[in-house]
């Protein structure tokens, strides 16, 4: 699992820090999204899965 972030489309929701904090953070300055694991173990798999489904921008995806 690869994921992409597109920090262009961020609202700083925050939604992904919330369902996968390991993978996910915001920047203090602006509460943008910071990926911090572009590619999660499987133990992550379904809370970045969650992160991405919640993501009020579709800012987040998921490559196979």
């Amino acid at each position: 699992m690869k994921v992409i972030l597109d920090q262009d489309r961020c609202v700083a929701s925050g939604q992904c820090v919330v369902a996968a904090m390991t993978v996910f953070d915001q920047r203090d300055e602006d509460g943008i999204a910071v990926l911090l694991d572009a590619e999660p173990g499987p133990e992550h798999e379904e809370e970045v899965r969650q992160a991405a489904a919640v993501c009020p921008a579709l800012a987040i995806r998921i490559a196979e």
